[in-house]
């Protein structure tokens, strides 16, 4: 700010009109500034700024999205570009934020990639796709985990939350293994934290899985996933906006068990739905995920 340095140079009888012409603002602004220093828009900073410290203090994982969820649950109204702006200010990066510039390195892998872009399988619980997608609402983002089934394109497995953690990817794991009791499948993702934590990596060598990871930077890696997401986005959710968390999460629950699952025939599986498949493919795992498939009443809490 230049506005000190004009009362400096008045203090040396250099009139305030000369320093505000050559310093490129106007005299009146000048004088705004001195009857009030500190601005609204200043105070309002420096009371987010401590705020936003204060979050990243109690957890560090948090980056700027995090933090102006958190903000905003406080009942503080800002938007997400004004506290990425202040924190980047302050150098407040998420722990797991990806490292900047020419020299940053993703995340090593867990796995060997199994697949090899090969998104198909002769049986169903073969192969297992997952992936982790996100989508706005009036209270902030809501995350979605997905766990597929490349033989019959079904969702066996997913979760839901406000906060996109591990606790989120194992969450849907645990619900596809319920339904499933699968033997030997291989499940697929990119090489997300939520993937390569020790949590998710513990949960398939429990149930017996075979973890595989594709590369860095590869979108085609995991294309399935993102074709199912977009599809999602695009027939499900991009139609309206969503007022509350809750309402996403419903809205989210009816398009997979409902729409997609009963309804949206698909090409690939001779213009089939995926209950439909299932059903001719292997009647009694299809009877079985069908009695274990949670109420929705359940499926709306939150992780």
């Amino acid at each position: 700010m230049m506005y000190p340095l004009v009362l400096e140079l008045a203090a040396d009888r250099i009139p305030v009109a000369v320093t505000c012409r050559v310093l490129g603002f106007s005299k009146q602004a000048f004088y705004a500034w001195r009857r009030d220093p500190v601005s609204r828009r200043d105070w309002e900073n420096a009371h987010l700024t401590n705020t936003a410290v204060d979050a990243h203090r109690d957890d560090p994982t948090f980056g700027y999205r995090f933090i102006a969820d958190d903000l905003r649950a406080a009942g503080l109204t800002v938007s997400e570009r004004r506290v990425w702006r202040l924190c980047s200010m302050q150098r407040l990066w998420s722990l797991h934020a990806k490292k900047r510039g020419p020299t940053r390195k993703a995340g090593p892998p867990v796995h060997d990639d199994r697949v090899q872009r090969s998104f198909t399988a002769p049986a169903i619980d073969k192969l297992w796709l997952t992936d982790i997608t996100e989508h706005n609402t009036s209270e902030g983002k809501l995350y979605l985990c997905a766990v597929k089934d490349a033989c019959s394109r079904r969702i066996v497995g997913y979760s839901i939350s406000d906060r996109m953690r591990s606790s989120l990817a194992v969450a849907a794991l645990q619900m596809a293994i319920s339904r499933r009791n699968p033997t030997g499948t291989v499940i697929h993702s990119d090489r997300g934290s939520q993937f390569r934590s020790k949590k998710h990596v513990h949960a398939l060598s429990g149930a017996g899985l075979l973890g595989s990871m594709g590369r860095v930077g590869a979108c085609a890696d995991n294309a399935a996933m993102e074709s199912f997401f977009a599809f999602l986005q695009k027939n499900g959710l991009n139609r309206r906006r969503w007022a509350t968390r809750d309402q996403l999460r419903l809205a989210i629950v009816h398009w997979i068990g409902g729409t997609y699952h009963r309804k949206r025939r698909q090409r690939g599986l001779g213009k089939l739905t995926p209950i439909e498949y299932e059903a001719i493919i292997n009647p009694q795992v299809a009877l079985a995920a069908s009695k274990s498939q949670p109420n929705r009443q359940q499926s709306l809490t939150f992780q």
